[in-house]
C-alpha cells in the first residue's frame, strides 16, 4: 500500500487544515480541517473514509493508502506543547523559546535552515530516546 504524505498548517485565522499534495499522483485529493491540528487530522480521515466508502457503494475504484502527517513549525509547536516545553525545544535545538513563541505567534516564520534545525534535533532527540533503557 501506497504511503502519502499529508501536511497539517496552522491558518492566520488560528484554524487548522490537513491536506495532501498534488504529488502523491492520485485520482482523488482529501481535506479536513478543525479548530485544532488534532480535529483537522480527524476530520481528514473522516473524510477519506467517506470517500472510499462512497466509493465502494458506486462501484468505483479507489486507491487505499497510508498517511504520514506533516507538521508546519507552528502547528508542530502548539500540537506538541503539552509534552515539550519551548524552553527544553530551546536547549535542544539552540533557538530560543522567545524565538519559537514568535513563530506560533505568526510575528516571525521559521526559515527553512531553522525548520532545518528543528526537524534534526528532534531526529536526534527521538532517536536518543529510543535506544532508551530504563533500570
Amino acid at each position: 500500500m501506497k504511503t502519502v504524505r499529508v501536511f497539517i498548517e496552522r491558518g492566520k485565522d488560528g484554524s487548522y487544515g490537513a491536506y495532501m499534495p498534488d504529488d502523491n499522483h492520485l485520482t482523488y485529493g482529501v481535506i479536513g480541517e478543525g479548530d485544532s491540528a488534532v480535529a483537522a487530522v480527524e476530520d481528514f480521515k473522516a473524510v477519506y473514509e467517506a470517500m472510499k466508502t462512497s466509493a465502494k457503494e458506486d462501484g468505483e475504484p479507489f486507491e487505499e493508502v497510508k498517511f504520514t502527517f506533516s507538521y508546519d513549525v507552528p502547528s508542530f509547536l502548539i500540537y506538541y506543547a503539552d509534552f515539550i516545553s519551548y524552553k527544553g525545544l530551546a536547549k535542544l535545538t539552540g533557538i530560543s523559546a522567545s524565538q519559537l513563541s514568535q513563530y506560533i505567534s505568526g510575528y516571525r516564520s521559521p526559515s527553512p535552515k531553522t525548520t532545518q534545525k528543528i526537524q534534526t534535533a528532534l531526529q536526534v532527540f527521538g532517536n536518543e530516546l529510543s535506544q532508551l533503557k530504563l533500570v
